[in-house]
C-alpha cells in the first residue's frame, strides 16, 4: 500500500486555524436539542476526504500539524462543555481520539436516547491499556487533564454479507466474493451472535482497524 506524502503545511496550518475558530463561534445548542447529537471533525483537504479503504493513502497529521488539530478538538470539547451545561440536562460529551488515524478523531456530544447509543459505540477489550500523554508532546498537561477510556475500532460485517448469486453479474463475481469473505475470516476477529424473537441467528464479526481514546472531563 503506498504512502501519500502531505504538502503545503503552512496553508494546511491556517486551514486547520479557520477551522477551530469557525467551530468555536457556533451555537451548539439550537442544532443539538432540534437533533439530539453533534459532532466535530477534521473537514480539511486532504484528510476529508481520506478512508481506510483507499488504496493510496495519505501519511497521517505530524508534528504541528498534529498538535493544531489536537488543540482544535481540546477547545472546542471545553466550549461545547460550557455550553452544555446551561441546557441542564443529561448528555454525552467526549473527544474520540483515534490512533493511528488522528484524522479521524473526532468530538462528540448527544442527548436523549444519542447517550445509549454513544456510550455503546466502541468495543471495551477485557485488557485495558493506559493513554500515553508523553507522546503528544506540549500537550501532555493538558491532555492528563481528561479521563481516557480505551476502545477499538472496528470494522463489522454480518453472515449475509455475501448474499445471494442472483445479486452478481455472474457467477464468477459471486464466487470472488465468497472467496474473499472466506479469507476475511480467518483474520484474527470476534464474532457476536443475535437471535431475532422468529429464532433467525445473525453472526456478526467485527475486525480491529485501530485504537479509540475516548476522554472526558
Amino acid at each position: 500500500m503506498r504512502i501519500k506524502k502531505v504538502r503545503g503545511h503552512n496553508r494546511i496550518h491556517k486551514l486547520i486555524d479557520k477551522w477551530r475558530l469557525y467551530n468555536l463561534s457556533n451555537d451548539l445548542t439550537h442544532y443539538l436539542l432540534s437533533n439530539q447529537y453533534d459532532y466535530i471533525k477534521l473537514r480539511i483537504h486532504p484528510w476529508s476526504g481520506a478512508t481506510y479503504g483507499n488504496s493510496s493513502m495519505l501519511s497521517e497529521p505530524k508534528g504541528k500539524t498534529k498538535q493544531k488539530i489536537l488543540i482544535g478538538l481540546l477547545d472546542i470539547y471545553d466550549n461545547w462543555k460550557m455550553q452544555l451545561e446551561k441546557i441542564g440536562q443529561p448528555y454525552y460529551l467526549k473527544i474520540w481520539l483515534c490512533d493511528p488515524k488522528v484524522s479521524e478523531s473526532q468530538v462528540v456530544c448527544g442527548i436523549g436516547e444519542r447517550i445509549e447509543r454513544y456510550e455503546n459505540m466502541f468495543f471495551k477489550p477485557d485488557k485495558d491499556k493506559k493513554i500515553k500523554t508523553a507522546n503528544y508532546g506540549s500537550l501532555k498537561q493538558r491532555l492528563e487533564k481528561y479521563n481516557w477510556d480505551y476502545h477499538f475500532e472496528e470494522n463489522h460485517f454480518d453472515n449475509n454479507e455475501i448474499g445471494e448469486p442472483e445479486y452478481y453479474r455472474s457467477i464468477e463475481d459471486y464466487e470472488e466474493s465468497k472467496k474473499w469473505f472466506e479469507k476475511l475470516l480467518k483474520k484474527p476477529h470476534r464474532t457476536t451472535i443475535l437471535t431475532t424473537p422468529i429464532d433467525n441467528v445473525t453472526e456478526y464479526y467485527s475486525f480491529k482497524k485501530g485504537e479509540v481514546w475516548l476522554g472526558e472531563k
